[in-house]
């Protein structure tokens, strides 16, 4: 009876055991965190509209077994969506006043070519992220008519444009109107459209428009809901809020400021010690996730001017930074041609791709990304240490396991010169194609906006 008993309690402290175990494996989330196989991704924004004189996603298709050789690992596409008709900026209007959610701009193609396109995407073990834009929507969305309640509306009660709530005044972007994200139903509303790409057409991930103009529990609900789905999703905000990266809302966010940095040391505003002292200040304030780097997008090249408007002959320099530096790259629509003008943001402006001038340039950075795991993504990769002080010359490493890289860009438009701090040997410049080494203390000269990109032999 006692030898009963006892087993009897032993199975009741066994059950108790595990379902105190399993309690404590469900309360245990997830690390959110970039996907691994985004670990060592490159970024490729594609503008459909001004890809190929087509200008449709079939005519597009073409061109994905280039963009795999050059090493491009996610293509974000711009909105796809229909474009909304009413209050229409020139005559095609802009990506980003959505008519509908759940179709396909017929300019573009039809939803099966879509789907044929991420198929061919996937078909090449690339990644296929949607742009998409829950600040506003055109003024001839579905929800215009089926849901007023859906959008912010003034003390008339007629709906509004996008209000700076700084101001209270318009942005200007007159073209589209203002969701009211105090409107529950609305919220669950864009995320059931949201899903509806992510369960059945397969895509990858988000670029979220404006995604600083949105609420951040709003985020937190999106991002929890989404991952449910689909734990393998990529999630870019269009924004450089460290509260979206440490809140586990997004896995990458914009380098603006870093950006407007390189933009102002092409000019000679500022110089390197600005760049150091953005990685000392600005980058911790994210303590999770990654930025993304870049030298031109769709913004900056329509309203700001190309990259070489903003950087001259520094821009491959500035290129080989945003790339090697601390976060996952972007490359914009025609940089390996080089695209040399303003495109045209509301109407047809072909991207004249003809020589593909830079595409080996590219190539060999995107390689750089893949091959060497120090230079891989937060929060795969390496820290940046510099090996050298000098307000001109950008001299750094990363370095990881066997991984070793060391790079240094002289950002100004004069010979310069940079002590070594420490040195080393055995190393190949991945342009040069050649031996290099350098004695720790070695007083290093540099031609205007020289660059080497050395790895470890």
């Amino acid at each position: 009876m006692r030898t009963l008993i006892t087993l009897v309690l032993l199975a009741i402290l066994t059950s108790a055991c595990q379902n105190e175990k399993k309690q404590n494996m469900e309360q245990k989330p997830k690390t959110f965190q970039m996907p691994e196989w985004a670990k060592n991704a490159v970024i490729y924004e594609v503008n459909i509209r001004q890809f190929t004189p087509e200008g449709t996603l079939n005519a597009f298709s073409d061109h994905i077994p280039r963009l795999k050789a050059m090493g491009v690992d996610i293509l974000w596409l711009m909105p796809v969506f229909p474009i909304s008709e009413t209050k229409r900026k020139g005559s095609l209007g802009s990506y980003y006043a959505v008519s509908d959610f759940k179709s396909v701009n017929p300019e573009f193609g039809t939803i099966e070519d879509l789907k044929n396109l991420i198929d061919k995407i996937h078909a090449y073990k690339m990644r296929v992220i949607f742009d998409w834009v829950p600040n506003h929507t055109g003024w001839d969305h579905t929800w215009i008519k089926s849901n007023p309640e859906f959008y912010t509306q003034g003390p008339d009660g007629q709906i509004t444009d996008p209000l700076d709530p700084n101001t209270g005044q318009p942005y200007g972007w007159s073209d589209v109107a203002d969701l009211n994200y105090d409107n529950p139903e609305m919220r669950k509303t864009m995320i059931s459209d949201l899903l509806h790409w992510v369960n059945n057409y397969k895509i990858d991930g988000y670029r979220m428009d404006i995604a600083f103009g949105v609420p951040l529990d709003f985020w937190k609900t999106c991002a929890d809901t989404l991952l449910k789905a689909n734990p393998e999703l990529f999630l870019l905000a269009e924004a450089e809020m460290p509260e979206q990266l440490n809140e586990n809302t997004f896995h990458a966010c914009y380098g603006w400021s870093f950006f407007h940095t390189m933009n102002a040391v092409a000019k000679g505003e500022k110089n390197v010690s600005h760049i150091r002292q953005w990685l000392e200040t600005e980058r911790p304030k994210f303590q999770k996730g990654s930025i993304m780097h870049f030298i031109t997008n769709h913004d900056e090249n329509s309203w700001n001017g190309t990259e070489f408007e903003r950087m001259g002959q520094g821009y491959r320099a500035f290129a080989i930074l945003a790339m090697t530096f601390d976060g996952i790259p972007l490359i914009y629509s025609g940089q390996e041609e080089p695209l040399s003008k303003r495109l045209r943001f509301f109407e047809k402006d072909t991207i004249p791709f003809e020589k593909f001038s830079n595409n080996d340039f590219y190539s060999t950075l995107t390689a750089l990304k893949h091959q060497e795991e120090a230079m891989w993504n937060e929060p795969y990769g390496a820290p940046i240490q510099f090996i050298g002080k000098s307000d001109h010359i950008m001299a750094y490493k990363r370095e990881k396991n066997n991984s070793k890289v060391v790079i240094m860009l002289n950002l100004s438009d004069q010979k310069r010169k940079i002590t070594l701090d420490e040195g080393f040997d055995g190393m190949l410049d991945i342009y040069r194609r050649i031996d290099v080494g350098f004695a720790k203390g070695a007083e290093v000269e540099m031609m205007p906006w020289e660059s080497w990109v050395m790895i470890k032999k």
